[in-house]
């Protein structure tokens, strides 16, 4: 396929993803209030463990219609991830055989679970990191975050995770159509391990070691479990060139 033809069909696979998340977003409008209240929900603990004033602030007159259109972008990210991530395997799927081609639901059916995963776990790991950086608080002083700002912070984190744990089964999606060959990832492993511990330490905002190595361990065996399935499929591709 030409380089012209190449990019024609990455716009359109980026407009199609981008109308998915729209029509996910106005799920997302009406969900606002209680994903709202659940990501607050980290503050009003630390509030009520000291007992002082912990709480998001709204700083402009537009600021909670702002919030409230980003929050509703961001769960309709969540809720299109089967569409645009079909887009995605759509872009590269013209590299594969007919044949190979029919696990098009295969991978539509590891990458949603995936990135639901990493969502999890960064969820998981949310709540303690906001209880820690609260506990930075001076005794006998209060706290009100930016509502903007803190949610930006929190849907960020989510997402970056979600992403993070997907990449191993594009990993896998270019070895198969021959772009990135296995031994190819499995030489940069060094790097791959030394990036993943560089990316969970900046997106955990606790300042301990344990927390990074968590987030970095599924991400990791991911990577590896990634190079294991693109090799047993490079075996026998190789045996039917010969």
């Amino acid at each position: 396929m030409p380089l012209r033809e190449h990019l024609a069909e990455l716009r359109n696979r980026i407009l199609l993803s981008a109308l998915g998340m729209a029509v996910g977003a106005v799920g997302g409008w009406f969900l606002f209030t209680p994903t709202f209240e659940t990501l607050q929900r980290p503050l009003l603990a630390a509030a009520a463990k000291d007992n002082a004033l912990v709480a998001v602030n709204f700083s402009g007159i537009a600021s909670a219609l702002d919030l409230r259109l980003k929050v509703a972008l961001f769960l309709g990210m969540i809720i299109s991830s089967p569409w645009w991530l079909y887009q995605l395997w759509a872009y590269i799927a013209p590299g594969l055989t007919g044949k190979e081609k029919r696990y098009t639901v295969g991978f539509v059916a590891s990458a949603v679970p995936l990135f639901l995963a990493g969502i999890a776990v960064a969820w998981a790991m949310f709540p303690r990191a906001v209880t820690l950086l609260a506990d930075f608080r001076p005794n006998g002083s209060e706290q009100l975050l930016d509502a903007e700002l803190y949610l930006t912070f929190a849907m960020r984190l989510l997402v970056a995770f979600g992403l993070a744990f997907v990449f191993p089964v594009v990993m896998v999606a270019l070895t198969w159509v021959g772009i990135v060959p296995w031994r190819v990832w499995l030489k940069g492993w060094r790097w791959a391990v030394l990036l993943i511990f560089v990316f969970t330490a900046a997106m955990t905002p606790t300042p301990d070691a344990i927390t990074m190595t968590v987030m970095a361990i599924p991400m990791c065996a991911l990577y590896f479990g990634a190079i294991g399935i693109g090799a047993l499929r490079a075996k026998p591709r190789a045996k039917g060139e010969e």
